[in-house]
């Protein structure tokens, strides 16, 4: 997503809209948890005054997350807001604020940028999907209730038990 500088210039101070889809699809590829994400749509405006260019933006998309409990796919819809500065003088070096290399403002890094940083550390999938993609059996193993594993006593302390229940009967 490219801003020229010489349409800025030409607002006099005053703030010019955009809205475009971006495709940003390469970060999937990245080290991060991200299996897929749509293009995204970014609103906002961007205003420059003398050497300085401020942008404020909205960006809209989902992305697909891997369920933290069962590895399938989660869409995770967002919608972030960020404000980046800029600059073209050389002359300021402070860490909150870009260079402009030349006459275009390049965003698309930035977008990526606040995208990666709004990804989640966990997501889950709902009680629905959770269920559809679970196993409850397998060899040597069931998946039980925690009201079952409640009723249910290990077959290991069976003996345990008839010797408490033993006991409780001397005591009546």
């Amino acid at each position: 997503m490219k801003l020229y500088l010489q349409k800025l210039k030409q607002s006099q101070g005053e703030s010019i809209s955009f809205e475009e889809s971006v495709d940003i699809s390469d970060i999937a590829q990245w080290d991060n948890d991200i299996r897929s994400i749509e293009p995204v749509l970014v609103k906002g405006t961007a205003r420059m005054d003398a050497d300085d260019v401020t942008c404020h933006f909205t960006i809209q998309g989902e992305m697909i997350l891997p369920c933290a409990r069962t590895l399938v796919d989660v869409p995770y819809p967002f919608s972030i807001d960020a404000v980046e500065s800029f600059t073209t003088s050389s002359y300021k070096e402070e860490e909150e604020i870009h260079l402009i290399h030349g006459e275009v403002l390049d965003l698309t890094p930035y977008i990526k940028e606040n995208v990666i940083l709004d990804v989640p550390l966990r997501v889950f999938a709902d009680d629905k999907k959770l269920e559809e993609n679970t196993v409850s059996e397998g060899k040597g193993w069931s998946l039980i209730t925690e009201q079952e594993n409640q009723d249910k006593v290990d077959p290991r302390l069976e003996k345990l038990k008839t010797l408490l229940d033993d006991n409780s009967n001397d005591e009546g």
